[in-house]
Formats: structure tokens, C-alpha cells, sequence
């Protein structure tokens, strides 16, 4: 077996599975994707640590245990329509394309969304759109979504988020709140209302956008 292969194999059994993570279709989307093809080269080697990756400045893939159990929380199925918010070079698309019907992802930085589209192309992720914008605005032309994944910490999901859930649609995020406690939520839209769930607490890197990163403490793997 490859190097890779065994280090996402052991990515699976030894920090993902462990980690309450029982969905056998996340797991097996997640041993599928090779994480290593959506870092940095000089980062490759340690594509499949249980850390944040820097792939550009302030921008990171985020560690694989905590996207784990955020996917499995959204309780994706086959038929659902996502939207993934800060999708960077494009991993968690990848991910969830194995999951759900459709995937459209936002990025807000063009080099990244390249690098994005490039990557699901090559890997036949047909069902994919990457679409360079504002990630707090969303991606409102194909709303309304199923589920919205939030690719890092945000100090609040803004109403332009939430108003693109479909009525009993899930969104999955690390929210920090003003006092930058990471807690990751799952959020549900009930008759109009947006209503929460803290999951676990988790340290991710804040997405940009959302919030001031003044007084916010973090470090992530970045050599």
C-alpha cells in the first residue's frame, strides 16, 4: 500500500473513528479523498495529522477529526444540495461530493477557488460548483441549500447564511462568540427560526469575514 494511502487509513482508524465518529459513509468519504493532492507540496508529508494546515495566509484546511464530526452532525444525504462556505483548495468539497447530490463552494480568495476547481476536476468530482465570492454572503443565485458547512470559526452565522437554508435545513459550524470560545453547532431552520445545538468545544482558525480576529488566540500547523 502507498505511503499516503496508509497514513489516510490510519487517519481513519486511528483519530477519526475514535472520536465518536460512526457514520460509515462519512468515514468511508473521508478514506477516500486524497488529503495530501489539497496542501501545500512542502506540506504533503503531514497531509494527514490531526492539526489545521496552512494552504495560504490565514487560510487552512481544517483538521480532519473536527470536519468529521461536523459532516456527521449535518446528517448529509444522497439527495441533499450543500453549500460550503471557505472551501480553500477545494478538501471538504471533495469530501462532501462522495456525500451529497450537489456541492457548491464558495472562496473567497481566486488563486484558491483555482486550485479548487482544478483539484475536482481531477478527481471527476462532477457534481461540484466552486464559485469565487464573499463568504459570508453565501451563495444565494442556487439557494435554498440543504445543509451549509462552515470551513472554520465564525463569531456568528449572519442572517445571510441562515436565510439560504432550506425549512428543516442543517448548518454545521465552529462558533466562537465574542468571547472566542470555540463550540461547534449544529443549527437548524424550524418555521423561519434558526435554532442551535453546541456539538463539542473546538479550536479552528476564524474564517475571514465574519467577525474581528482582534484578541483572537490561535496555532494552528503552519511550518
Amino acid at each position: 500500500m502507498p505511503a499516503y494511502d496508509t497514513a489516510r487509513a490510519n487517519m481513519v482508524e486511528n483519530q477519526v473513528r475514535p472520536n465518536k465518529v460512526t457514520d460509515d459513509r462519512v468515514l468511508k468519504a473521508m478514506a477516500a479523498v486524497p488529503r495530501e493532492r489539497f496542501v501545500p507540496e512542502k506540506f504533503a508529508g503531514i497531509a494527514y495529522v490531526d492539526e489545521d494546515i496552512a494552504v495560504s495566509e490565514g487560510r487552512y484546511l481544517m483538521e480532519p477529526m473536527v470536519l468529521a464530526r461536523l459532516l456527521q452532525a449535518a446528517a448529509i444525504t444522497a439527495g441533499d444540495v450543500v453549500l460550503d462556505i471557505g472551501c480553500a483548495t477545494g478538501y471538504s468539497t471533495a469530501v462532501l461530493a462522495r456525500l451529497a447530490d450537489t456541492v457548491v463552494a464558495v472562496e473567497s480568495e481566486a488563486g484558491l477557488a483555482e486550485a479548487a476547481i482544478a483539484l475536482m476536476t481531477e478527481l471527476d468530482a462532477d457534481n461540484t460548483a466552486v464559485v469565487t465570492g464573499e463568504l459570508a454572503e453565501g451563495y444565494a443565485k442556487q439557494a435554498p441549500y440543504d445543509v451549509i458547512v462552515l470551513e472554520g470559526a465564525v463569531e456568528e452565522v449572519p442572517r445571510a447564511l441562515s436565510d439560504q437554508l432550506v425549512e428543516g435545513g442543517r448548518m454545521v459550524a465552529v462558533v466562537t462568540g465574542a468571547n472566542r470560545v470555540g463550540r461547534a453547532t449544529l443549527l437548524r431552520r424550524l418555521h423561519g427560526v434558526l435554532s442551535s445545538r453546541v456539538l463539542f468545544d473546538a479550536s479552528v482558525p476564524l474564517l475571514p469575514g465574519f467577525g474581528s480576529e482582534r484578541g483572537f488566540v490561535f496555532s494552528p500547523l503552519v511550518l
